[in-house]
């Protein structure tokens, strides 16, 4: 029986520092999977709608207004869906689109609706995306760029285990964009120890900044999901990481 994966990439690491989609970063995204489905089902949470927005339409003043947000992640998503599955399917991947908001974690009926449909999916052969539905909720547009919706969709999913790509290697005793002999904490059993060691940098694309990722730790130590935080930016990072090739963050209880 395969394990379950969850993978979420937020867009600071689809944009690899840039204001454009990397097409690049979901390429390598996808020969990965195609190795991980072998002995995983894989849900990737994804942000990046409004992000791919950018490079379609300018609406005036959607970095000011949330409701211009919201219009620009309504038109970003579907090209967001587009170059995902362009490039997957190059790589004989398929995948389907899933839009949630928190209410629905909130519901029984629909967190089962959800688990039953990601459970088809992966019958049929399909990678289900998810992203928050900005157009109704914006939660995630103004803190958390997906970090606290994919730790809930492991753990509705009862996940083996939630992957966070980030651009940096994880979790360390003092920001290592601030200070030069950080040390970065490979293993997390207790949050309260760690807490004060998070300083946030300024991002001007994703909104998911550390604090946001420790909630989503929290959420997970608590229901029984290992998380891992580790860095898109280096070849090949979720095969590394599992093979422990590369240094990252491990949150588990």
């Amino acid at each position: 029986m395969k394990k379950k994966l969850i993978i979420k990439i937020g867009t600071s690491t689809l944009t690899a520092g840039t204001n454009r989609i990397s097409f690049a970063v979901i390429e390598s995204l996808a020969r990965q999977i195609v190795e991980l489905k072998k002995d995983y089902d894989v849900v990737i949470v994804s942000s990046g709608a409004i992000a791919t927005a950018r490079q379609f339409v300018e609406i005036n003043g959607f970095h000011r207004n949330v409701d211009s947000k919201q219009a620009m992640a309504a038109i970003g998503q579907t090209k967001l869906m587009e170059l995902y599955d362009t490039i997957f399917s190059t790589f004989g991947l398929n995948i389907a689109q899933i839009l949630l908001t928190y209410r629905d974690f909130e519901n029984n009926t629909a967190n089962e609706n959800t688990r039953n449909t990601i459970k088809r999916l992966w019958q049929a052969d399909y990678i289900p995306i998810v992203n928050e539905n900005d157009t109704v909720s914006i939660e995630e547009i103004l803190l958390g760029d997906n970090d606290k919706l994919s730790a809930l969709v492991a753990v509705i999913t009862e996940a083996d285990l939630l992957i966070l790509v980030s651009d940096i290697d994880g979790i360390f005793d003092h920001n290592p964009h601030l200070h030069a002999d950080a040390r970065l904490i490979s293993d997390v059993t207790d949050l309260e120890n760690i807490r004060d060691c998070v300083e946030e940098k300024e991002s001007t694309l994703g909104t998911g900044g550390m604090s946001s990722k420790l909630y989503a730790a929290e959420i997970c130590m608590k229901n029984g999901v290992e998380m891992w935080i580790v860095n898109g930016q280096r070849a090949n990072y979720i095969i590394k990481a599992l093979n422990s090739a590369i240094p990252f963050t491990r949150f588990k209880q």
